[in-house]
């Protein structure tokens, strides 16, 4: 039987709030666009469609960062919506700006906690995709617990799954690639696409951290599994 998450745990979160100071031209896109790209959390089901103004293939990502990728993803993928859930002010302030400038009609955000938002806010079976790009790795023994990649969470990802929907993991650090892999092979409803980890799939661009990361020596996992039928 896979594990859920309750509803009425509060103290759960898919972060810990690090907040940086955000730069002017941050707090001007939060204030001028977060209304116009945002949707605003609430404990109840969102219709999408309505949200986007179409029905179209739906990709949820979790944690986006600066939201670098985010954007060239959706530029170079008008035919799909994207809803991009962070936290982090200065984030959610450089992607709202980039959208702006860029055009970009197919990204809306939630700021706010992702596993909130899954439980309340996306309908079961509803998602085609869903992106983890460099979740925090957390790399300590004693803080493995904050791993945002628990039965748990992976369970409410896969219910929130249509069948033949895909998750893409990425991650710099060894030690959180074989947790996730662990992690998603136990998950009954979700199958791996490879024998273990996946070749980087062109849809995924290299990041100016994963650059300077690999021009250190460093590696990537990549990690794609589908919902099950």
């Amino acid at each position: 039987m896979t594990s859920t998450i309750p509803p009425d745990r509060p103290s759960i979160r898919s972060f810990v709030l690090r907040q940086g100071r955000m730069s002017e031209a941050q707090e001007r896109a939060l204030e001028q666009w977060l209304p116009v790209y945002g949707i605003p959390f609430a404990p109840a089901r969102v219709d999408l469609a309505e949200c986007f103004g179409r029905d179209a293939p739906k990709v949820l990502e979790i944690g986006f960062g600066m939201g670098d990728t985010t954007a060239a993803i959706a530029a170079e993928h008008p035919e799909n919506d994207y809803l991009g859930i962070e936290v982090h002010g200065p984030g959610v302030g450089s992607l709202l700006k980039l959208v702006h400038a860029q055009g970009l009609a197919n990204v809306r955000i939630i700021r706010h906690d992702a596993v909130e938002v899954l439980q309340h806010m996306i309908a079961p079976a509803s998602l085609d995709g869903v992106h983890v790009f460099f979740p925090d790795p957390w790399p300590k023994k004693r803080h493995h617990k904050r791993r945002l990649f628990q039965p748990a969470l992976t369970a409410l990802l896969a219910a929130r799954m249509k069948p033949g929907a895909y998750l893409h993991v990425a991650t710099d650090w060894e030690d959180y690639a074989l947790q996730i892999l662990d992690v998603l092979s136990g998950e009954a409803r979700l199958a791996n696409t490879a024998a273990r980890f996946a070749p980087r799939p062109a849809t995924r661009p290299v990041t100016r951290f994963e650059r300077r990361g690999l021009s250190q020596g460093h590696s990537v996992w990549d990690l794609v599994f589908t919902r099950r039928s």
